[in-house]
C-alpha cells in the first residue's frame, strides 16, 4: 500500500444499529462489527467505519489517511505546521493519531504497524 493515500473514511453515529440498517438497506454496504461502538462497512467504493458517539455531530466524516511509519509522518505533519489532535494509540488492526491540518481540519493517519 502506498503512503499518505486516502485509505478510510470514519464518520459518527448516534445509533449504531439504525445507522447499519440504512447504509445496508439504501446501498447495500456490508457491516462488520468491533465492538459495541464502532462498525466497519465495505461495497462502498471506499472503506470506513461508523463511531458511537453521545456528542452533537458536526462535521462527522473523519478522512483517514495511510502511512507505515506513524514517527515519520507526525514528525513531518508538524514541521508543516499541522498539529497532533490525538496521540498514537493502538485500535484492531494496527495504530493511528489524529491532527489538524494549518486550516483546522482533521485527519488521521494509521499504520498496522
Amino acid at each position: 500500500m502506498k503512503n499518505t493515500l486516502i485509505n478510510y473514511v470514519e464518520f459518527k453515529a448516534h445509533d449504531l444499529e439504525k445507522t447499519k440498517s440504512f447504509y445496508h438497506n439504501t446501498f447495500g454496504w456490508i457491516f462488520t462489527d468491533y465492538g459495541p461502538t464502532y462498525t466497519a462497512f465495505s461495497e462502498s467504493g471506499l472503506e470506513g467505519g461508523f463511531e458511537k458517539t453521545e456528542k452533537p455531530i458536526a462535521n462527522g466524516a473523519l478522512i483517514v489517511l495511510h502511512h507505515k511509519n506513524l514517527s515519520e509522518i507526525q514528525t513531518r505533519i508538524e514541521q508543516e505546521g499541522g498539529a497532533i489532535t490525538v496521540p498514537i494509540f493502538s485500535f484492531p488492526g494496527g495504530r493511528r493519531f489524529h491532527f489538524s491540518d494549518p486550516s483546522g481540519n482533521e485527519l488521521a493517519v494509521w499504520s498496522e504497524n
